[in-house]
């Protein structure tokens, strides 16, 4: 497995659009891909990367602490595609 933290700096946060980018990036990787909210209290269970709904349900607004992680043959592609993706502001910022 391997994962990276980052923080979400688009001032909307994970809402609709930059959440199904997300999702749509994270599909086209054979890994499995989570995605975490390190900031929610008690720190929320992983979510499927793959699902707009479980990104959504993570409520990831601007300065949210995030852990995305992945487990398969091109986890270290997927992390890093998605990671760069969201410190780039999901082209909002």
């Amino acid at each position: 497995m391997y994962k990276k933290e980052t923080t979400v700096c688009n001032p909307t946060g994970l809402h609709a659009r930059p959440a199904a980018q997300f999702a749509n990036t994270a599909k086209q990787f054979e890994s499995k891909v989570f995605v975490r909210n390190l900031s929610s209290e008690g720190r929320s269970d992983p979510g499927n990367a793959k699902s707009i709904i479980s990104i959504l349900t993570l409520g990831m607004g601007q300065g949210t602490r995030i852990e995305i992680s992945a487990e398969g043959e091109d986890e270290q592609s997927a992390v890093d595609t998605l990671i760069s993706l969201v410190d780039a502001g999901f082209g909002e910022v």
